[in-house]
């Protein structure tokens, strides 16, 4: 089993920027393709950004391709989403996952974290 423990929301202003962590403890980190999830408040779960188990393929949501980068460092244990240009539509708690995979696009990951604010104000 694996733990995993975000951090980095907060209340930025559109067009600002935030960057989320994820600090995964528990099992062999590069065994998971990780990635993150959002939740805004009346709306379903619905994937942001995954990344391989090697790091070498990423896969991300219409939506916010080409503003949110997301990346991991197996050495430290963790996978991190830098927000750019973030607009009050990205205004979700954000969740990171993971799962036992090959494979950049997570479907239904096995392990959650419990969620960080991000609200963007306009």
């Amino acid at each position: 089993q694996v733990q995993l423990v975000e951090s980095g929301g907060g209340l930025v202003q559109a067009g600002g920027s935030l960057r989320l962590s994820c600090a995964a403890s528990g099992r062999t980190f590069s065994n998971y393709a990780m990635g993150w999830f959002r939740q805004a408040p009346g709306k379903e779960r619905e994937f942001v950004a995954g990344i391989s188990r090697s790091g070498s393929r990423t896969s991300y949501a219409d939506s916010v391709k080409g503003r949110f980068t997301i990346s991991r460092d197996d050495a430290k244990n963790t996978v991190n989403l830098q927000m750019n240009s973030l607009k009050p539509e990205d205004t979700a708690v954000y969740y990171c996952a993971g799962d036992l995979q090959y494979g950049s696009r997570l479907y239904s990951p096995g392990y959650w974290g419990q969620g960080t604010q991000v609200t963007v104000s306009s």
